[in-house]
């Protein structure tokens, strides 16, 4: 199953199919009791997504049978007992791919000519995904982060790990200068090759970056003047041999202390726009917005979810399960947003007071 949505693999995502192109999303539960209902579910939206080929007249039967084998071969690939919050099966003639969401999505299945991948969008944009970098003289080892776990990541060559030849500590505590490891050219040689490892990571997935290691190593790569100017430094040795959920204690409290500032800040930016009256409130309001181009700044709390159906000339509230609901409406705003280059931040759930969850600023 894949998780970690890069740009180019959302550009793959969105490239058209011959039709159809099959989207089943479905909500997953990580804990017991809830998580018992996930395979019956699953499998029911598998078999609506083969009914709906079965019955639609636009399909020709070899297609029908192949994608339809596709979506066979990606329910062999789900793993129920490590999704997260929604689960996205995409198939079509020839290919099929299984996303985990770490944000809840609502049941649908879709026949298109390319596959729905606002919920995905959505999904990465809530989770505010980091990255880790550790830092010692033997090892260079890379963490991705998100919303309540680091995981190791292989991404472009990592961990970087150095020849044994090139460093002996015990000969360093012989002559009595381990201090001077972080001195040596050899490390410097060293970092610098991780330095460049982790451009290549930040060119691919661009996101924050946090690096730890003691202060000789977070000094020297400030020094080398390559992504360390960029990034927040956490003085913390023994991470780059440690555990993910070692990372994960001596960076959460850096993490929330960001998340708080960037919440605070998000609000000081609203407050001017009420003033300058280019603010905008509630999904009809932004999804007008959106539409039309004018969103710079969009603030959506973490939980929020709207329901509705479209009225011609707005969208009117709506109950879940209505047949003509768009249940998964913020996650339309949010990709649209981000699709005319708006800016979007998830806060905490009651940061935007009587905004209904969601608020923007206006470009004009």
């Amino acid at each position: 199953m894949e998780h970690d949505l890069s740009l180019t693999a959302l550009a793959e995502l969105r490239r058209p199919r011959p039709y159809p192109a099959v989207s089943v999303l479905t909500p997953t539960h990580r804990r017991d009791p809830y998580n018992a209902q996930d395979p019956v579910r699953l499998r029911n939206a598998v078999t609506e997504a083969k009914k709906r080929l079965e019955t639609d007249p636009a399909v020709p039967r070899e297609r029908r049978a192949e994608v339809a084998r596709q979506l066979d071969r990606a329910l062999t690939e789900v793993d129920l007992t490590h999704t997260e919050d929604g689960l996205a099966i995409f198939a079509a003639p020839g290919e099929h791919q299984v996303w985990t969401l770490t944000r809840s999505v609502p049941e649908r299945v879709v026949l298109s000519d390319t596959f729905l991948t606002r919920n995905l969008v959505a999904a990465r944009a809530a989770e505010r995904p980091f990255w880790v970098l550790s830092v010692s003289a033997d090892r260079v080892t890379l963490w991705s982060g998100g919303a309540d776990r680091v995981a190791e990541d292989h991404t472009c060559g990592f961990p970087l790990i150095r020849n044994p030849e090139n460093f002996d500590p015990e000969r360093q505590e012989r002559i009595g200068d381990p201090p001077g490891t972080f001195r040596d050219e050899r490390t410097r040689r060293f970092l610098r090759e991780a330095d460049t490892a982790m451009h290549a990571v930040l060119r691919e997935h661009p996101r924050p970056l946090y690096v730890t290691g003691k202060r000789a190593a977070l000094s020297l790569l400030w020094e080398l003047g390559g992504v360390a100017k960029n990034a927040v430094h956490i003085p913390h040795g023994g991470l780059a041999h440690g555990t993910p959920e070692a990372v994960w204690r001596a960076v959460r409290p850096v993490v929330d202390a960001e998340t708080r500032r960037s919440a605070e800040e998000v609000l000081r930016e609203l407050a001017s726009a009420r003033g300058r009256r280019n603010f905008a409130a509630g999904a009809d309001e932004l999804w007008q917005s959106a539409l039309a181009g004018r969103v710079r700044l969009l603030a959506v709390e973490e939980n929020c979810q709207v329901t509705v159906r479209d009225a011609g000339d707005h969208l009117a509230p709506a109950e879940s399960g209505d047949p003509d609901a768009r249940e998964d409406i913020v996650d339309e705003i949010v990709e649209r947003c981000l699709e005319t280059g708006a800016e979007v931040r998830f806060v905490p759930d009651g940061t935007l007071g009587d905004a209904n969850g969601i608020a923007g600023v206006l470009r004009y």
